[in-house]
């Protein structure tokens, strides 16, 4: 394989760009490092040249929001008849990255497609306003499904590969590579006993948006406060949803105990969550959950929702973190969240024994073994060949590693 074209709606440069388009470029990244030319056609923002170059990625950007799907359909056609921002991109492999809307490039691509999707969106749809939202889970419910009928699926967990599954897509074409993990900084000391804060403290990393619910971590916090009135608050990253936060945390009556940190470097990200005595994830749905193993890196435990479908593999349950309600939203699922995050702040040595065994797991993942991952997908569907299944990564621990993990803890 000597060349490909990845498709996504954003970069990670983009205002609201999160971690599916970081897991996109980090798995360009390490197939340029492997000799293969990479081209990425994204959304133009506003700052952003319309060529650029990242970590051995040619960018090309163009359009927005929405135009960026049909304007990178035409930029792949007029590239192939020698036009164009992409004249001169001959690859061997597409991703086309579907978040909510694919771009459909079977169309025009001239090469074999892998469509990328790293969660299904139907809880995330109804933000978009009624008619988009019935229209796009239409297009990915249905027409996509249909369409790439005879194509291969990528996606980063197996629960979101059974989402796919559930909506027709055949097993046997979907292929699960999971994100890898960056290491911490060599600036930045490694998460400790000696960095954490002397308050208790608790973390949110995420893009503010709804379907994120930082909401239910403000609460959570609220609630505790009532009888640790030093806890803090300290929510990493940035979005559209940060001014609404800011003024419920307000009403809630905790701004003084909540720190918003926008977008920050990767150094004093890192920094923060060396801090942290505990990580909260309460996002309605995750295709994985990377800031669950950027917070185990620091020996942070996180506590996630079980609804999410993704993070009941990043997280697993009573050993790396916890996961609390049910398998679908309930609503005493806050509650259950508040009550797993207090049992962490009044136990030390639970919180450290779950933090150790989050480091052992996030160990395991690199993003060098996720870009070996992708590039097995793509070569084989390259050659017409439909792979599935876990591929290129250490599978999490099954039910009875996990269970006697839990028997060896209640032993000792």
């Amino acid at each position: 394989m000597r060349e490909v074209l990845l498709l996504c709606w954003r970069d990670s440069g983009h205002p609201q760009g999160g971690g599916s388009e970081r897991y996109l470029e980090q798995v360009g990244a390490g197939l340029a490092e492997q000799g293969i030319k990479v081209t990425l056609r994204t959304a133009r923002y506003r700052g952003a040249p319309r060529t650029d170059t990242l970590d051995g990625i040619a960018i090309s950007r163009g359009g927005g929001r929405l135009t960026v799907y049909p304007r990178a359909l035409a930029a792949i056609a007029l590239g192939r008849l020698g036009f164009g921002p992409l004249k001169g991109v001959r690859p061997d492999a597409v991703i086309d990255t579907q978040n909510g809307i694919p771009f459909f490039a079977r169309a025009v691509a001239g090469a074999p497609v892998t469509v990328l999707v790293h969660h299904c969106h139907r809880e995330q749809w109804p933000v978009a306003g009624r008619l988009m939202a019935r229209v796009g889970w239409w297009v990915e419910s249905t027409l996509s499904p249909r369409v790439h009928r005879r194509n291969q699926y990528l996606t980063v967990s197996l629960p979101s590969a059974e989402e796919l599954t559930a909506l027709g897509v055949d097993r046997e074409r979907i292929a699960v590579v999971r994100n890898g993990a960056d290491s911490v900084p060599p600036a930045v000391r490694i998460g400790s006993e000696d960095t954490r804060t002397e308050h208790p403290s608790v973390c949110v990393l995420s893009r503010l948006v709804p379907h994120k619910q930082i909401e239910d971590a403000l609460s959570a916090v609220a609630t505790l406060r009532r009888d640790t009135p030093d806890l803090h608050l300290d929510v990493i990253g940035g979005g559209w949803w940060e001014e609404n936060l800011r003024e419920r945390a307000h009403e809630l009556g905790i701004a003084d105990a909540v720190t918003f940190h926008g977008h920050v470097p990767e150094e004093r990200k890192h920094e923060l969550l060396s801090r942290a005595w505990v990580h909260v994830m309460p996002s309605r749905k995750e295709g994985w959950g990377l800031a669950v193993i950027e917070a185990a890196l620091h020996g942070v435990p996180t506590v996630g929702y079980r609804s999410s479908r993704g993070l009941t593999d990043s997280i697993i349950d009573g050993v790396t973190g916890s996961l609390v309600g049910g398998d679908e939203v309930a609503a005493g699922d806050v509650a259950d969240l508040t009550e797993a995050v207090e049992s962490l702040l009044v136990d030390a040595e639970r919180r450290a024994e779950l933090g150790e065994k989050a480091r052992a797991r996030a160990a395991e993942f690199s993003w060098t073994q996720t870009a070996s991952g992708v590039r097995t997908v793509l070569t084989a569907s390259a050659a017409g060949r439909p792979v599935s299944g876990l591929i290129g990564a250490a599978p999490a621990p099954t039910g009875a590693d996990v269970m006697g993990e839990q028997n060896r803890r209640a032993a000792g």
